[in-house]
């Protein structure tokens, strides 16, 4: 069983890197491994906002957010116990599903700003 966070940078952004405690400022697309997509803050229209905590997001977002920049596109392949382990969630996502999230960085505020 996988225990690592796939990363693959689609555009490299070049605005100020997401960090630990950051709020950041993100749309993105999350689908299962069958491709069917279970959330997406464009459907919603507006963008996510959220501090980079491991008590805010799953784990696969803390991982594999810090060190992006804004402007930047990522895809983050999530393994189940770094997304929401055995459990289900909503209607949409079963327990022990490994998740794909597709994330565009709008804007990262650290404290020294």
């Amino acid at each position: 069983m996988s225990t690592t966070v796939k990363i693959e940078d689609i555009t490299i952004g070049t605005g100020k890197a997401a960090e630990k405690s950051a709020l950041i400022t993100a749309h993105y697309r999350g689908f299962l491994e069958d491709g069917s997509e279970f959330d997406s803050s464009y459907a919603k229209g507006q963008p996510f906002q959220t501090v980079l905590s491991k008590n805010k997001v799953i784990q696969g977002w803390f991982i594999g957010l810090q060190g992006m920049k804004t402007g930047g596109k990522r895809k983050l392949w999530v393994p189940a116990e770094l997304a929401y382990g055995d459990r289900q969630i909503g209607e949409m996502i079963p327990a022990n599903s490994n998740l794909l999230f597709e994330i565009e960085l709008l804007e990262v505020l650290t404290r020294d700003d």
